[in-house]
């Protein structure tokens, strides 16, 4: 008997995430800075929420209520410049459409990185103040 010695190596996935500045600016223009901040709060609460139940509805095999939960994404996205995040949540409910399981998982995946790294630019962004 020899010894075998096996390597996991771990992929360090980074995801690149560029907020649409001109949209953010299209809101505060048309709401106000209170106004746009309220909208942009919101929005961001609402992001946090559906993520983690897009990925609780993966995890119970809740397929048609995860594709409902990503589709929400999409417009929450779009309205503040998160077109990356909105196009990856479209890509989830497209492997859905194809009901083909190892894009979902790793589109999911991509939409969780890239969700996090999006609120993380918006709030490192509101600090800077728009």
């Amino acid at each position: 008997m020899g010894n075998t010695v096996e390597t996991i190596t771990l992929l360090n996935q980074t995801e690149v995430v560029q907020l649409d500045e001109g949209r953010l600016e299209q809101l505060y223009l048309q709401l106000g800075e209170a106004g746009a901040e309220d909208v942009l709060c919101r929005a961001l609460e609402e992001l946090a929420v559906r993520l983690s139940h897009t990925e609780r509805c993966f995890r119970c095999n809740r397929v048609q209520d995860m594709r409902k939960s990503a589709r929400s994404l999409i417009a929450i996205a779009e309205q503040i410049g998160m077109s990356k995040l909105a196009g990856v949540a479209r890509d989830v409910t497209q492997s859905i459409d194809l009901h083909d399981e190892v894009a979902m998982a790793a589109t999911l995946s991509r939409l969780l990185r890239i969700g996090e790294r999006s609120l993380l630019e918006v709030w490192d962004l509101q600090d800077y103040s728009v």
